[in-house]
């Protein structure tokens, strides 16, 4: 039965290849032959009258050769050892030489060569008949390609002049076997076929109308009949793989400022300051996260304040704050680095944030909090419907305020100008930053385009402050590192953000009318919130009217409107020095008082009948303060009748010109300009009318021109001030020097010193206590040869000055701008 079967097989077979040469050789069918090509030993053919689709791949051309009794035909270029082709060998005999015709005639689909390839599902259209004879003209074997649009057949048949006992046929792709099969010379005298076809995936063939699976990443490929893979998430969208062919649901939902990025990637902008639902109870019933917004410098962009974990059961909350700290209802918590579980909670702290996560059965949220950025990660064995803000809904937001942490008037929305510092195609170029490398290390985990939106929606708006310019890259890849655990490496270089990303304001605690900012870059202080602030910046006031009684008078003001004043409320004092102000350590409110028993220096005076007690709110002596301040004078005067407190501050006005020299050395010139600026992009260049304020932030910047940044770089060697236009002037105060800032003075600034032909420095505005209205800004520069980046100073809060040059080739003279062998003196002039 068994022999009856093989007969009947070996029957088809060549019955099928018998059709085949009877088409070519014969052309009773009404077909067409091509003209002969010939070869001898190796040869390049023309097969565009009939191209074959190699496992997925076209091709045109085929070259074949002979080598050690195997004849090979190739696609890509001869067959050479050691480089990826796409080939098929087979067993040659005797064979040295060969030739190729093409018959062009369509086979129907229902063929014989069809009922024989049950995959083909396209008819064929053309043949490539290859006959191989030895030197003797004996016909060896005959080699057949079929076109059969996108796939493809190779047939196989030995003839008389063929000696050896079977043939050997390896299908190789990219230098590997995908096919390889032994047949004995009983089968190819009568012939064989097989299907050449399949599909190309990520350097991986798969079979024609075959699925694979892979466990590992819960994917299967299918290769369909015109030879296109496709891969097949087993995972939802939200779902990862376990690396064992199951799934489970886990997914990011990120709220920075005031933009919540759903877990289906959508944007959504709470446009108050009231509290919202972030997760609801459906993925562990009986537990929801919250958010609290509030107001900064704006009244109309809102800002994540805190996060609340409430409970059901028992009926809790878990409150994350600003500064670290964690609150159980109205109790405090002291939460540090080892995880403690608070009511089936566990919390912890880190230079990160706070990481609070709750696990019921196979269900976990696990979020982490820094003060800005609220990232929650949500695990289930299943596909879980989310509810709140961080859903997938298309619920509108403001049906996902939470009354109970909504405070009176919290959803009135203000309308301000429109920030005409901000340029916000250089915003929307900044945050675009998330499309490149080495972002995009995380591009297939996390969608950058929603971070993208969040940043330029906020950033447009916003001044990138309070490191706020890098807090939507760091909550990319911070989500990208807790959602995949995919690390974004060197990320701060290309960015200059902070190289190791901390929770901002860590145990800084403000009040409920203060948030925590950045009065100078890299100082945290506690800030008015605009809402709070407007109420008496539109009165020209510092805090409440003053309170009288019969025989006492109190004024209370607020200590963040003094300190955006520059105004350190510890320094001040009434007409008696001994009464300084006390503040309220839950509301930041400064309050100043005296009665009949402790007058404090008050002057009692008679009008109309009328008794009037008057203070003064003043500044301790300024000669007490060193060769420098930055305290404005105050001066304050507040009775009872006058609630309007009033102040006297000098204004730094700076007489500015850019100077700017060519000088000349041997056979180079270069221009050297040197600028001053009121904020720290150096858009604001500062003008003769610009008034400066006492301790305002001011940066500088020396940049030139015509220099080859490749041979020298310039070094600001020393900056300081004087209170005379010559800098040898008789008050002298020291902001830089060997190229490095003045330690005692944690204003000044220094960037880019000998590391190209610009830099630029910062500081603090000042005056000299006690002198003119004068100040004058001196500093020395030097061109450096550059070899090895050895001319940049190396700087140390230890070593109060030091430069180490060890391949470096300074050079120095008394002169203002030279090149070379010429040390650079220049100067501006601040005037009060």
């Amino acid at each position: 039965m068994q022999l009856q079967r093989q007969r009947a097989e070996g029957q088809r077979t060549a019955n099928m290849i018998c059709f085949l040469l009877y088409l070519a050789a014969l052309g009773l069918l009404g077909g067409t032959a091509a003209t002969n090509q010939t070869f001898t030993s190796s040869g390049e053919m023309d097969i565009t009258s009939c191209p074959i689709t190699y496992y997925g791949q076209k091709y045109d051309k085929v070259y074949v050769a002979f080598e050690s009794n195997t004849f090979s035909l190739c696609f890509n270029g001869s067959y050479q050892t050691g480089i990826k082709n796409d080939c098929i060998f087979m067993s040659g005999g005797t064979a040295d030489r060969g030739g190729l015709s093409v018959f062009t005639k369509e086979i129907p689909e229902g063929s014989g060569v069809h009922r024989l390839l049950p995959n083909l599902s396209n008819a064929g259209k053309c043949i490539n008949i290859i006959p191989l004879k030895d030197s003797q003209q004996s016909e060896i074997q005959q080699v057949e390609l079929g076109n059969f649009g996108s796939q493809a057949i190779l047939a196989i048949r030995t003839q008389s002049g063929y000696t050896n006992l079977d043939v050997e046929a390896d299908a190789q792709v990219d230098g590997f076997s995908v096919f390889k099969q032994t047949y004995q010379a009983a089968e190819t005298n009568v012939g064989v076929i097989t299907d050449v076809s399949g599909c190309r995936l990520a350097g991986v063939v798969y079979k024609t109308n075959t699925t694979v699976s892979d466990l590992t990443t819960c994917t299967s490929v299918m290769c369909d009949f015109s030879g296109v893979a496709t891969v097949i998430n087993d995972c939802g969208p939200m779902e990862q793989c376990q690396g064992d062919g199951s799934c489970v649901f886990k997914t990011m939902c990120t709220v920075t400022g005031s933009a919540v990025i759903n877990i289906v990637g959508r944007v959504e902008s709470v446009p108050d300051r009231c509290g919202y639902t972030l997760v609801g109870p459906s993925v562990i019933p009986g537990f929801k996260v919250l958010g609290v917004f509030q107001e900064r410098r704006r009244k109309d962009v809102s800002f994540l304040e805190r996060v609340i974990l409430q409970l059901d059961s028992p009926n809790v909350q878990i409150s994350l704050e600003q500064g670290g700290r964690v609150q159980l209802d109205e109790k405090v918590l002291k939460v540090n680095g080892s995880a403690q579980v608070v009511h089936g909670v566990e919390l912890s702290r880190d230079h990160r944030g706070v990481t609070a996560q709750l696990s019921k059965s196979q269900y976990t949220v696990h979020v982490l909090f820094d003060g800005n950025t609220a990232l929650i990660h949500m695990t289930a064995p299943s596909e879980t419907a989310v509810q709140g803000l961080c859903g997938n809904s298309n619920k509108p937001v403001i049906q996902e305020k939470a009354a109970e942490h909504s405070a009176p008037g919290c959803g009135m929305e203000y309308a301000e100008a429109a920030d005409s510092n901000i340029n916000c195609n250089r915003t929307t170029d900044w945050c675009n930053l998330l499309k490149e490398a080495p972002f995009s290390a995380c591009h297939e985990h996390i969608d950058p385009e929603p971070y993208m939106a969040a940043c330029t929606h906020t950033l447009c708006k916003y001044p990138a402050v309070d490191g706020l310019k890098c807090q939507f890259l760091e909550a990319y890849v911070k989500a990208c590192r807790l959602h995949s655990n995919v690390t974004v490496i060197r990320w701060t270089t290309k960015t200059s953000c902070p190289a190791v990303p901390r929770a901002s304001c860590q145990d800084r605690f403000c009040s409920d009318n203060e948030f925590c900012g950045e009065r100078h870059v890299g100082h945290p202080r506690c800030l008015c919130r605009a809402i709070f602030a407007s109420k008496y910046k539109s009165a020209n006031a510092y805090g409440e009217p003053t309170e009288c009684t019969k025989k006492s008078a109190s004024v209370t003001m607020a200590n963040c409107l003094l300190e955006d004043k520059s105004i350190d409320y510890s320094f001040l004092h009434l007409n008696d020095e001994a009464c300084k102000a006390e503040m309220d350590e839950l509301t930041h409110m400064v309050t100043f008082k005296f009665n009949s028993s402790n007058t404090c220096g008050t002057v009692v005076m008679a009008n109309n009948s009328q008794v009037i007690y008057k203070n003064t709110i003043m500044r301790r002596n300024l000669s007490d303060s060193g060769m420098i301040n930055r305290q404005s004078p105050v001066l304050i005067d507040f009775s009872c009748y006058y609630a309007q407190p009033e102040i006297k501050s000098l204004v730094i006005r700076l007489k500015h010109r850019t100077v700017m020299q060519e000088m000349t050395s041997g056979e180079w010139t270069y221009n050297l300009t040197m600028k001053a600026y009121s904020d720290a992009e150096r858009n604001n260049i500062i003008q003769p009318d610009t008034d400066i304020q006492l301790d305002q932030h001011i940066w500088v910047e020396i940049e030139t021109e015509g220099l080859d940044e490749k041979v020298v770089v310039v070094v600001m060697d020393s900056c300081w001030a004087t209170d005379q236009p010559s800098p040898s002037g008789a008050l002298r105060y020291d902001l830089i020097a060997n190229g490095c800032a003045n330690p005692a003075d944690q204003t000044v600034k220094v960037e880019g010193n000998g590391l190209g032909t610009s830099n630029f420095f910062s500081f603090n505005s000042f005056q000299f206590t006690g002198s003119s209205a004068n100040v004058y800004l001196h500093c020395k520069l030097e061109l450096c040869v550059n070899q090895s980046n050895a001319c940049a100073p190396i700087c140390s809060q230890v070593i109060r000055f030091s430069w180490k040059a060890t391949n470096g080739f300074k050079t120095q003279n008394d002169v203002c701008f030279l090149f070379a062998l010429i040390k650079n003196l220049c100067s501006i002039r601040i005037a009060l």
